[in-house]
């Protein structure tokens, strides 16, 4: 099937008795036991299992064409998941400037339990130095949170086959809309669902899908039943609700962004666009080898400076300044001052997701911003 038809369906399952089209939310926590004391129905218990949540986890996995998928109750919970069904003292290498919620975590709660380094994964040199006889992960995150950066997950796959290490590529960001990263050899993808798989900044997600089912999986997969950091079937039968319309929704965003980043390219007031879609992209050979289409998401940079840049992000009418992103409508957000004192991030740089608003009226609302 195409995507278009997968995300319509295999999220989906037709209630047997009732026969409805649309299958019910299941809210019971816990499910009747057969005479025997076994459970027939495949549920026992909704930590361990629920029906709109096993629809939501099938419809995941066969977007992002893995075996498996778990779902967690947001994207934070996803990503701990995965150190914690890591030995302690296994060796992690994360880009220099990965998502700023999973680094501080790692720096919080895994200081003394696992190793980390913070470097440029895209650097061939850097990550063949940076690895142990103990690491046991590449996390990548491409395109980067928030400057855009592309890793190419090819290159970083080959190297870490050579060391028998995984590779773990969070790709919210880009969505399996425009890019696949187990089909590029990748272990495992992790996602944020509340962004664009939930489309409508009204609900909180997070998403494991895995290549193959193996040892490790089955790990990850006793971390979400006994840590019980899972979505409530309300919001897994929402997120599937919201799926059927990604691959739509998706095409409106990339078509806004390329737009929208074609406009500040050009203006006279801003610095630099950072916008995978753009052939000024340092990387844009990689954009266009492993990615279908560009995603959503852009930064950019104004000529005068920090107070420039909270100037700009304060006139704005249409775009609304609030953290998250994937959402139909357009957020800002000036994103240094989001990460705290230790962010990488330039203080003349605003991050944009752009939504789903008429183009001419997101233009609009940033020239006049910037007049």
């Amino acid at each position: 099937m195409k995507i278009e038809t997968i995300a319509i369906h295999a999220g989906n399952h037709t209630d047997a008795s009732s026969k409805a089209v649309v299958q019910p939310i299941v809210m019971s926590t816990t499910f009747e036991r057969d005479e025997d004391g076994g459970f027939s129905s495949g549920y026992q218990y909704s930590r361990s299992a629920n029906p709109n949540r096993a629809s939501l986890e099938n419809v995941l996995a066969q977007l992002e064409g893995g075996a498996e998928a778990a779902a967690f109750s947001s994207g934070n919970a996803a990503g701990m998941s995965v150190f914690q069904s890591l030995e302690p003292g296994t060796h992690i290498i994360c880009p220099d400037d990965m998502y700023h919620g999973l680094r501080n975590q790692l720096k919080t709660l895994f200081e003394g339990i696992l190793e980390f380094d913070f470097i440029d994964v895209n650097d061939e040199d850097a990550l063949n130095a940076h690895i142990k006889p103990n690491t046991g992960v590449i996390w990548i995150e491409t395109p980067s949170n928030p400057l855009l950066k592309i890793t190419d997950i090819k290159k970083v796959v080959a190297i870490a086959r050579g060391y028998n290490i995984k590779v773990v590529c969070d790709n919210t960001f880009a969505t399996p809309l425009c890019q696949q990263p187990l089909a590029l050899g990748a272990d495992v993808v992790m996602h944020s669902s509340t962004k664009y798989f939930g489309g409508h900044s009204d609900l909180m997600g997070g998403a494991l899908i895995t290549a193959q089912k193996n040892q490790w999986w089955e790990k990850i997969q006793n971390v979400q039943t006994m840590g019980g950091a899972v979505p409530s079937p309300m919001d897994c039968y929402y997120l599937v609700r919201s799926i059927k319309t990604l691959p739509y929704r998706m095409r409106g965003h990339v078509q806004n962004a390329l737009l929208l980043a074609q406009y500040l390219e050009k203006h006279p007031r801003v610095e630099r666009v950072m916008y995978p879609g753009l052939p000024s992209h340092p990387q844009f050979d990689i954009v266009n080898a492993q990615m279908s289409r560009p995603g959503a998401m852009m930064s950019f940079t104004l000529k005068g400076g920090e107070e420039e840049a909270k100037k700009v992000v304060n006139a704005l009418n249409i775009f609304t300044q609030a953290t998250s992103l994937g959402g139909v409508e357009s957020l800002v957000e000036h994103r240094a001052s989001v990460e705290g004192p230790d962010t990488k991030t330039p203080f003349n740089l605003l991050r944009v997701s752009v939504g789903l608003e008429h183009i001419d009226d997101l233009i609009a609302d940033l020239e006049q911003a910037m007049a």
